[in-house]
C-alpha cells in the first residue's frame, strides 16, 4: 500500500467554507428584513395616496367650494390610521380653488407621506 492517500477536506478548507455560506447566509437574512421593511412603507404610502384621492373626489361630488384655509382632519384608510391637512388657496380665476391635502401618519409626525393637489371648480 505505498501512497496510499485519504482524500477529503481539512478542517481549515471545511471552516473557510462555513465562513463563507454564514456570510452569505447573513447578507440574505438582512436583504429580507430591508425588503419587508421597504413593503410595508409602500403600503402606508399607498394608503395615503388613497386617502387624499377620496377626500379631492368626496369635495368634488359634494360640489363644494371650501373656503380659504387650513383644516385638519383623520383620514383613515381601513385599520391604518392617518391624518390629512387640507389647505385651500386661491386661484388667478376666483371661480376655482385649489385643494392641497397632505397626509401623514399621525398628527404628531414630522413626515408627509403624500402631497395631492387638485382644482375645484364654483358650480353655480
Amino acid at each position: 500500500m505505498r501512497g496510499c492517500r485519504v482524500r477529503g477536506f481539512t478542517l481549515i478548507e471545511v471552516l473557510v467554507a462555513l465562513a463563507i455560506v454564514a456570510v452569505a447566509l447573513l447578507a440574505a437574512i438582512r436583504a429580507a428584513g430591508a425588503m419587508a421593511q421597504t413593503n410595508a412603507e409602500l403600503r402606508l404610502r399607498l394608503l395615503a395616496q388613497l386617502s387624499a384621492d377620496n377626500r379631492i373626489a368626496e369635495l368634488r361630488s359634494a360640489g363644494a367650494f371650501p373656503a380659504l384655509g387650513t383644516r385638519t382632519s383623520a383620514c383613515p384608510q381601513g385599520r391604518t390610521p392617518l391624518h390629512c391637512v387640507e389647505e385651500v388657496k386661491s386661484t388667478p380665476n376666483p371661480l376655482f380653488r385649489r385643494i392641497e391635502v397632505r397626509v401623514y401618519a399621525s398628527p404628531e409626525a414630522p413626515t408627509q407621506l403624500v402631497e395631492l393637489v387638485g382644482i375645484l371648480p364654483q358650480r353655480r
